[in-house]
């Protein structure tokens, strides 16, 4: 069968306009297309390859897991599942742990849980939940209501209601509309989707206050942030505010798809037998991998990495700008890093990522103003600096026409 970018127009729903680049290869942080040529990848699958394309580790794991066992469904528990529970509690704030299959199905778990946890210790009238503009938290129809971005949730009928909307690092907003009617403030830790918006310490620490003062959960969205991404195992321990529920999927199955909620036991014990569920959610296949990825990036070594990594990012990305003038901030934090474009490029980020991948390498968008990194956590120093040479030739172009 010939396999071109064409065939996607006739077999594939039009929800997607992919690059005509269609990869076949991936080793690290490097993927070959068709034609054999070779990319630098700072895409990272949108923050999920955290060890890269291919790691022998997850190999081996899936080919071992694949010989072993796939699918039982929760009737029956399982090795694997129970070793990743057991490994993410002993790591994390929390006590309990839900599989499921994405980001999405984690956090619409928590807002169900939030929700029953709400109702039967308080009363129906406790359901208001409140989340942030610009952020992001999936695309089943609660998930993306709840998100604070109306052009992804319009259009769709009617809406899950009492989710109200606020500025992310907008204390007094949420001082304002929080009541005790609330159950439940989402945020991200750092907004990815959104422009790569990291909150300020004063509003993280507010927000947890503000909760509990009027006993409503803190659901943290770690889908993006999670495992490793911003240097901390969870970006929640960097901001030294414990959520009551976290969710996490993207880089914890290191591409093998996989999600998570985890929260306290006394949370927990309101999603009685079959309140909740998922047929795939906890599968042995990933969470065999996902304990792997879990072992490899929990450890000091790859998370102060990280660190040093981000560095390297943001004073290649300061040299660029010194030449050509067209970011008006680097922001983010480890390996999510956001360079936002200055008033004269402002909403041509597509131009960016376009001349990048004409120069060789994969990035992003967050936003029409905002080109976003988020590479493979073990990226050598030398493809970050190989990379930030493309890039440069690719800003290059856009600068000078």
């Amino acid at each position: 069968m010939n396999v071109t970018r064409d065939l996607f127009n006739d077999v594939m729903v039009p929800n997607y306009n992919p690059s005509a680049v269609i990869p076949v290869k991936g080793l690290g942080s490097r993927l070959w297309d068709q034609a054999g040529t070779e990319y630098i990848d700072f895409a990272g699958g949108i923050a999920v390859n955290a060890l890269g394309h291919c790691h022998p580790d997850l190999v081996n794991t899936l080919k071992t897991q694949g010989e072993t066992l796939w699918h039982l469904s929760n009737v029956l528990t399982n090795e694997p599942a129970l070793r990743l529970a057991k490994k993410l509690v002993d790591a994390t704030f929390a006590e309990k742990v839900f599989f499921a299959n994405s980001g999405a199905e984690a956090n619409e778990a928590a807002l169900k849980l939030a929700r029953r946890f709400a109702l039967e210790q308080y009363g129906a009238q406790k359901n208001q939940i409140i989340a942030f503009k610009q952020g992001f938290h999936g695309r089943t129809f609660f998930t993306v209501t709840v998100g604070g971005q109306p052009d992804y949730s319009d259009g769709f009928g009617p809406k899950p209601g009492n989710i109200d909307h606020i500025e992310f690092n907008d204390l007094a907003a949420l001082e304002a509309l929080i009541s005790d009617k609330t159950c439940a403030v989402m945020m991200e830790p750092l907004q990815g989707e959104g422009g790569v918006v990291s909150p300020t310490k004063e509003f993280a620490v507010g927000v947890r206050a503000l909760c509990d003062k009027h006993n409503a959960l803190l659901i943290f969205d770690e889908v993006q942030t999670g495992v490793g991404r911003t240097g901390d195992l969870y970006a929640y321990m960097g901001l030294d505010v414990v959520p009551d529920i976290l969710t996490s999927a993207k880089a914890l199955g290191g591409g093998f798809p996989i999600g998570a909620m985890l929260t306290t036991t006394a949370i927990a014990a309101h999603l009685k037998v079959g309140t909740h569920g998922s047929t795939y959610g906890g599968n042995p296949l990933a969470c065999a991998v996902a304990e792997t990825v879990l072992d490899i990036i929990n450890t000091p070594e790859v998370l102060s990495g990280v660190k040093q990594k981000e560095q390297l990012f943001r004073q290649g990305l300061e040299a660029i700008n010194q030449k050509y003038n067209c970011f008006s901030e680097i922001r983010g934090k480890g390996l999510l890093i956001g360079a936002v474009l200055n008033e004269q490029f402002k909403g041509r980020a597509r131009d960016f990522l376009v001349a990048s991948a004409n120069e060789q390498l994969m990035c992003l968008v967050a936003g029409a103003s905002v080109i976003r990194f988020a590479p493979s956590l073990l990226i050598p120093d030398e493809d970050i600096q190989q990379g930030l040479v493309r890039f440069e030739h690719a800003v290059a172009k856009v600068v000078n026409g």
